[in-house]
């Protein structure tokens, strides 16, 4: 039986995968946690508590790849600009 975390990570993926949105679908993350197997898993989940998690973790990614894309054109800025030597 998967942690619960590992859940959180696995909807937090799958859900990008599938839509590619940070912004988390109250009906998407309703399924997952029925027919991923979250709710027979840990029954005394809240499913309002597990879509807060799931969106923390999108939210985090998001925010992750948003700084990595600014970092790898900050890179190109400052290649680009660099005087070339013949």
């Amino acid at each position: 039986m998967p942690k619960s975390s590992e859940y959180v990570e696995m909807a937090a993926v799958e859900y990008l995968q599938e839509t590619g949105q940070h912004e988390l679908d109250a009906r998407w993350i309703a399924a997952f946690f029925q027919d991923g197997g979250v709710q027979e898993d840990y029954p005394r989940q809240d499913l309002v508590a597990f879509s807060d998690l799931v969106q923390k973790a999108l939210t985090k990614k998001s925010e992750l790849a948003g700084k990595q894309m600014r970092f790898q054109l900050d890179r190109i800025i400052h290649f680009a600009r660099r005087p070339h030597k013949p």
